[in-house]
């Protein structure tokens, strides 16, 4: 028999290459972080990064470009993690600098943990429940474009679809981010006196972000619709209730819509992710054990000399218990140092790998519904610290600066393994596409992971030292609210009374989806994409509801099942995202946030480009394949 030749998938390039760019995007997109709040999926831009650069050499694959972004994306996703937590614990004082050691730690086995939580879930989601993934779907289309270009003309007019609209992408949002030439959404606030004597407000707005669209297209109508809809609840039903009800008499303005929906209504968004979490976990948990026991049976096999395919192959799950074992010795003796009480530190290291794994599978089902970029790993993260501040506050007492602080701590690791573990799947998603081999791309999440761990300690130091975290040139909101449930619950003020209607809402929600489940109904109410809707600006909404439409109008409604919309969505995702990562790069390398000249007065530009980039969007997306 003649023997087959060895796939080009983890090769010395392809870990050195990731390595490196794991670090890079992990640093641009901590600035991107602290100062907007979101950061941009990595996986498309490292795996275009990856095929201009590998394509220098003599020999490579489509599943060596699958590897290096596995590793590239781990360095985004875990600067999520971090950016979106332990800045709090410079701003509420416990620190008065960041300390890298304990940075790395709490980055490195956070992310670790995320990675071997994913395992047992890769079969339950990826392969069982009918998630979309939609930078998973669309990094393995650019991945099989580039490869296509090598030596097929079809593959060749893919990839300069994807090239032509990521250089649109791209060029907008150099305009919007680089040059300032408009604002990054469109929006406004009005309202009106009313009977009680103040004024009621309305908010609206639209992100003029093409990659927000081309979200929108790959996830589709029925995810894009739960979306708005959580949007228009909460900024044209709830915003206006609690502005007449409160008696607000100030100006109307979109500051302050802005400030009430953060501080009181975005709350509704944290009760209905508590109780969809848990539906979601609830769901889960069939298809979860089985995923375990797949696993089990797997490392069974292979023991008895059973071969398994290989695009079945996982980390074994002895080595995956070994591996939670052991991570757990140094978050012990970090809890330890701030609780100071081995009774408590014992019990919280025990409810962080609770969570960690809870919320690891809650954070890889909605990457599954909205995408890594619309994944609101903050929404799991202050589920996390709520829980946490008010277990402390039981155990320890009202007013501790040491509970704050543990609470904080704990929402981190969880939120570096949500991170990471919604990432992954993404990651194995695309995996599961191309045919990679799963245990080889757990292995370089893994790298990324480790990679990026020891150097964003680094890099807050630098942003902090230059911009001042919390500042208003680098306000880091994620953190800010961070800080802000931990410290309401020990000191009072958090809006109880939001996160209540918000559950109560969610729970509404999950009855409906089982009546239209029952009834056989094709439009589903998955509640995790409401409370995604609730819980971020609607400026998000509106661009992925839009791209939701033209996808049913071209694809859904009229089952087209041409590439060509897909390729262009994929292209705009690709093109923003990389030009959001090179324009942070000069402004982190120079620390100086005016490095690029801002020629603003361009607004209704924007909405222009953004309207004839959906326009051609829908026209690309009617065409036939068969047609140019």
């Amino acid at each position: 028999m003649e023997k087959k030749k060895p796939l080009l998938e983890i090769t010395i390039k392809s870990v050195i290459l990731g390595i490196i760019l794991s670090i890079i995007l992990a640093a641009a997109n901590a600035y991107l972080g602290l100062f907007a709040g979101m950061t941009v999926s990595a996986s498309i831009p490292a795996a275009v990064i990856s095929m201009g650069v590998l394509r220098l050499f003599r020999k490579s694959s489509i599943l060596e470009n699958n590897i290096v972004q596995t590793a590239a994306s781990a360095g985004e996703s875990l600067a999520a993690g971090v950016i979106f937590t332990i800045p709090a614990l410079v701003l509420m004082g416990y620190w008065t600098d960041f300390d890298y050691i304990a940075i790395a730690e709490m980055a490195a086995v956070g992310g670790i943990i995320g990675v071997m939580f994913t395992i047992p879930l890769r079969r339950a989601l990826i392969i069982e429940a009918k998630l979309t993934y939609p930078e998973g779907v669309a990094t393995a289309e650019v991945l099989k474009a580039g490869d296509e270009a090598k030596g097929s003309k079809e593959g060749g007019k893919h990839l300069m679809m994807i090239l032509k609209t990521a250089l649109v992408g791209g060029l907008l949002k150099l305009m919007q981010q680089g040059f300032g030439m408009w604002n990054q959404s469109a929006e406004g606030a009005f309202g009106f006196k009313n009977a009680r004597g103040g004024k009621t407000i309305f908010g609206f707005g639209g992100d003029l972000s093409p990659a927000l669209l081309g979200v929108g297209y790959i996830i589709g109508l029925n995810i894009s619709i739960l979306m708005m809809a959580g949007g228009l609840l909460s900024w044209i039903v709830v915003l206006p209730i609690y502005s007449t009800v409160t008696g607000h008499a100030g100006p109307i303005s979109m500051d302050v819509a802005n400030t009430i929906w953060s501080t009181q209504i975005r709350y509704l968004g944290v009760g209905a992710m508590v109780v969809g979490g848990l539906w979601s976990i609830v769901k889960l948990m069939r298809p979860l054990i089985n995923g375990i026991k797949a696993s089990l049976k797997a490392h069974s096999d292979s023991n008895n000399g059973v071969e398994m395919a290989r695009t079945e192959q996982d980390i074994s799950i002895k080595w995956v218990i070994g591996i939670v074992a052991v991570s757990t010795i140094p978050l012990f003796l970090l809890y330890l140092d701030v609780l100071k009480s081995f009774e408590i530190t014992l019990i919280m290291t025990a409810v962080m790998l609770v969570f960690g794994f809870l919320f690891s599978a809650v954070a890889g089902y909605m990457g599954g519904l909205v995408g890594s970029s619309n994944n609101p790993i903050s929404g799991v993260t202050i589920a996390t610290i709520l829980f946490s501040s008010l277990l402390l506050l039981l155990l320890m007492g009202k007013g501790s600066p040491e509970g704050a602080a543990g609470a904080i701590i704990i929402g981190a690791v969880v939120c570096c393994a949500a991170s990471i573990a919604g990432d992954n799947l993404q990651d194995l998603k695309a995996g599961y596409l191309l045919g990679a081999t799963p245990w080889k791309q757990q292995i370089m999440q893994i790298v990324g992971t480790l990679a990026a761990a020891v150097t964003l300690g680094i890099t807050l130091d630098i942003l902090h030292s230059a911009y001042v975290i919390g500042s208003e040139t680098l306000p880091a909101p994620q953190a800010t609210l961070m800080m802000s449930v931990a410290q309401g619950v020990f000191n009072g003020g958090l809006p109880w009374g939001m996160v209540a209607i918000g559950a109560a809402l969610g729970a509404a929600i999950v009855i409906a989806d089982i009546i239209l489940e029952k009834r056989g109904s094709t439009f589903r109410m998955p509640v995790l994409a409401v409370a995604v809707g609730l819980y971020l600006p609607i400026s998000l909404s509106v661009p992925v509801f839009i791209g939701g439409l033209i996808s049913y109008f071209t694809k859904e409604r009229t089952k087209n099942d041409s590439k060509k919309g897909l390729l262009f969505a994929s292209g705009l995702i690709t093109g923003e995202a990389l030009m959001g990562i090179l324009v942070a790069i000069p402004i982190f390398a120079t620390a100086n946030k005016d490095w690029w000249p801002h020629v603003g007065g361009f607004k209704w530009l924007g909405i222009v480009l953004f309207a004839l980039i959906a326009l051609w969007l829908y026209l690309t997306a009617k065409k036939n394949e068969n047609k140019i």
